[in-house]
């Protein structure tokens, strides 16, 4: 079974920066002939606040011939508690409305192995004993049973934040993995369940590695790259996707499609997302 994973296209009616890379990255997949697609978050460029921008989004993403199954980033619903957008009741429900669900499961059986698709909201991970933290709560509740219902299945967990950026058992790093409890339990469940994959995007950085007995992909955006805006980060700059391929195992190779551009953030931050730019002027300064 082949299952093409994407990230982080930026898509927008009023902000369309990114939206050329589309097209190219519409006809690889064609191309390719997958059996599904997996899109990993950040589907806009600001459908957090503005729906207008997941609903012109979800038109791109039904000129698909594959079912896709899509999951959230942080510039759809928002991200941690303190930040000038939070998930919250609001935008969750606005996603849920527009999109879909926000977690999910997907059996799919092969020749060689049968296995359980996991999409996992990565924005609910760190909202703990804030408003939403019940839907954090949840979330866990839900995986929980869905691993240990998976019968004979093999299990590959898709997210749009990464486990970890550096290494397993670092501290905080705040917009980019996951917070340290939340990593723990999730580094509990994946080895009590033999997750053979965990695919990620959201750093715009390409990159595989491995945990254990789990190997870690983190996807090349669709829309940019990041310059000096953010520190090196393993892996390489590049726009692309990611193909999977499921048998017995798993085997992922990470492609530079072709035709798409490496737009530079950097360039253009101050007209997509002015307020990340406003942020990042002080940092640069010192």
């Amino acid at each position: 079974m082949k299952v093409i994973q994407i990230t982080d296209t930026h898509l927008s009616p009023t902000k369309p920066h990114f939206n050329g890379n589309w097209a190219p990255l519409l006809q690889w997949i064609e191309a390719e002939e997958p059996d599904l697609v997996i899109h990993t978050g950040d589907l806009s460029v600001d459908g957090a606040d503005h729906g207008n921008d997941l609903s012109f989004s979800m038109d791109l993403m039904r000129e698909t011939s594959a079912p896709m199954l899509i999951l959230p980033g942080n510039h759809d619903v928002g991200h941690l508690p303190g930040s000038p957008q939070p998930v919250n009741a609001e935008r969750l429900s606005r996603w849920r409305d527009m999109v879909g669900r926000d977690y999910w499961f997907h059996d799919a059986d092969t020749e060689n192995g049968n296995w359980r698709f996991i999409g996992l909201n990565a924005l609910l991970f760190g909202q703990g004993d804030d408003a939403d933290g019940t839907e954090e709560e949840a979330q866990f509740v839900w995986l929980k049973e869905v691993l240990e219902n998976r019968g004979d299945r093999r299990v590959a967990m898709f997210s749009h934040k990464p486990l970890f950026v550096d290494e397993p058992q670092e501290g905080d790093t705040g917009y980019w993995g996951l917070r340290p409890a939340q990593r723990g339990r999730m580094f509990d469940l994946i080895a009590a369940h033999d997750v053979a994959l965990f695919a990620s995007g959201h750093l715009h950085w390409a990159w595989e590695g491995k945990f254990e007995n789990t190997a870690l992909v983190w996807g090349p955006a669709a829309a940019f790259i990041i310059d000096t805006l953010e520190r090196e980060m393993p892996g390489e700059r590049l726009v692309g996707a990611v193909v999977h391929e499921f048998g017995n195992t798993v085997k992922s190779t990470i492609v530079a499609v072709p035709g798409m551009v490496a737009h530079v953030i950097d360039d253009v931050i101050e007209e997509v997302y002015p307020q990340s730019a406003k942020k990042a002027a002080p940092e640069a300064a010192e």
